[in-house]
């Protein structure tokens, strides 16, 4: 293909990826999945390697991205097939995130593949919006390994049942895992129609000119990275399970346009939920290096082959099984986006911002009683670090994940809650001639008892500020008042009110005095 045949072909299929979106959240049931948008959708190659992407989420894609090679080869697929799985040591995240993945067959061969992945507020935990503080990964909900979800176009009525069986509320699973499928087929629908145009030879060209220009793109712009080998440690709060500073190293090496991001040093993994599945490292690497190439480098397997990672099996970034990893895909993938732009800051700190808010403030609620009961999670935006080019903005979500809020009008209509108060938590980005930005404070009131699940960070140590810059200001987790640690479960009563205070991004240059 040339350049413009190229273009119109890669915009093509980042279109085809958004429907895939537009129908998945369109049929969807959950309010997690119809109005938090907490899913992704991405097109693969017959071997498995990423072809094309939408906007969703970065952690969902780049583990994607980084496992599905592997899981297309250990299956042997037919048309009409659909596999789903959600096991974060064979492809998955953590257990809520549930992925479908579909074949497409044309001239009697796999040509591609379609995947979508949502996160299900419900995926059979005994701690109401699955996202329990755990210590093994059987607490977190219901273990889906690669499983046939469809066969020759026919869905295993059996498959299904049994995943809504482990659930509280089969009628929103039901509905959810339909939305998901149907998102894939259309997926499958729109590459046999751009089959139809261009033809299988074409196609399967295409998709190779893709990665190849993703590569060369990639180049160029590591390139221009000055040689070398960067430093950066930091620490997490606590895993839940009473070990605090947890350390986290990386060693950047840049030569000649080839990355290793090495992870010795890192502590192993531990016995609360912040162990991060290998996929999901790769995926906070992968960003962090995505924001340095140019606008229009593809979002394709090919923009990473340059990049090695490095990690000890067995340490926090490298986890095994059996470990809890709940927490791992939300925390620790984002204090990983800050390790490595922190190496990074010491060679480019004119291409790097400071700190943002290094947590996802992970908020699990509901109640359980016969005849089924709620499930709530929901993710809030905090500071965003300050750059070169100016001060970060107030209370968005920020590097690994890309979802939006709750409004407040779905939160009171479907759940007995009531949002007393959602503003911006006024100076709490750290000060610097351009100023970090400020976190949020959302406060909920309870209308019935319901448990509660917070997997916060950045409670102890507040996003680090960048060349003089101060660092941003700590979160605080507090009910009716009361200060709670960064990572708990506990019960609350009809009016109570739980009040969640978020860090601020860190500033970027010594103030002016």
């Amino acid at each position: 293909m040339d350049a413009i045949q190229l273009s119109l072909f890669s915009s093509r299929l980042s279109a085809l990826c958004d429907e895939m979106g537009a129908v998945l959240r369109r049929a969807a049931f959950s309010p997690n999945i119809k109005d938090r948008l907490d899913y992704s959708c991405a097109v693969f190659d017959p071997q498995g390697q990423l072809c094309a992407q939408a906007a969703h989420i970065p952690v969902h894609l780049g583990s994607m991205a980084w496992a599905m090679a592997d899981l297309v080869r250990a299956q042997d697929w037919s048309p009409g097939d659909m596999v789903v799985l959600n096991d974060p040591f064979r492809g998955g995240t953590h257990l809520p995130d549930v992925t479908l993945i579909a074949p497409v067959f044309a001239q009697g061969q796999c040509v591609a593949f379609v995947a979508n992945r949502a996160h299900h507020a419900d995926i059979g935990a005994d701690s109401p919006g699955s996202m329990p503080v755990g210590t093994r990964l059987e607490q977190e909900g219901l273990l889906i390994p690669p499983t046939r979800l469809l066969r020759a176009g026919q869905l295993q009525t059996g498959v299904l049942a049994g995943i809504a069986a482990a659930t509280h509320n089969a009628s929103i699973t039901h509905g959810d895992f339909s939305a998901q499928i149907s998102a894939n087929r259309t997926g499958v629908k729109r590459i046999g129609e751009l089959l139809e145009t261009l033809g299988v030879a074409v196609w399967l060209q295409g998709l190779a000119d893709l990665n190849d220009y993703g590569e060369r793109m990639a180049r160029t712009a590591l390139e221009a990275l000055p040689d070398g080998r960067y430093h950066f440690e930091d620490v997490m709060d606590d895993d839940g399970q009473g070990n605090c500073d947890i350390p986290l190293c990386v060693h950047v090496t840049l030569e000649r346009g080839q990355v290793e991001v090495d992870f010795s040093g890192t502590a192993p993994q531990v016995a609360g939920n912040i162990n991060c599945p290998l996929p999901v490292t790769a995926a906070a690497v992968f960003y962090a290096f995505r924001c340095l190439m140019q606008a229009r480098t593809p979002a394709c397997a090919g923009s990473f082959r340059l990049i090695r990672i490095q990690a000890q099996p067995g340490c926090l970034v490298n986890a095994t099984a059996p470990a809890a990893v709940a927490a791992g895909n939300v925390e620790t993938s984002s204090r990983i986006v800050d390790l490595v732009l922190g190496a990074l800051a010491q060679v480019i700190p004119e291409r790097v911002a400071a700190a943002s808010q290094g947590t996802m403030n992970n908020l699990a609620m509901g109640a359980r009683h016969d005849g089924g009961g709620w499930d709530y999670y929901e993710t809030l935006g905090g500071g965003m670090g300050a750059g070169a080019d100016g001060g970060g903005l107030d209370a968005v979500q920020t590097h690994m994940t890309n979802t939006l809020n709750t409004p407040i009008e779905v939160l009171e209509a479907a759940y007995p809650l009531r949002i007393r108060r959602y503003t911006i938590r006024r100076d709490s980005g750290g000060a610097g001639r351009r100023k970090g930005g400020d976190g949020l404070c959302r406060e909920y009131e309870f209308l019935a008892p319901a448990q509660v699940t917070l997997l916060t960070e950045r409670r102890k140590h507040g996003p680090w500020g960048l060349l003089g810059g101060a660092a941003g200001q700590p979160g605080i987790n507090r009910l009716n008042g009361h200060v709670l640690a960064s990572k708990l479960a506990l019960q609350v009563q009809a009016g109570d009110r739980l009040q969640i205070d978020t860090p601020g991004g860190g500033g970027y240059l010594t103030p002016e005095s």
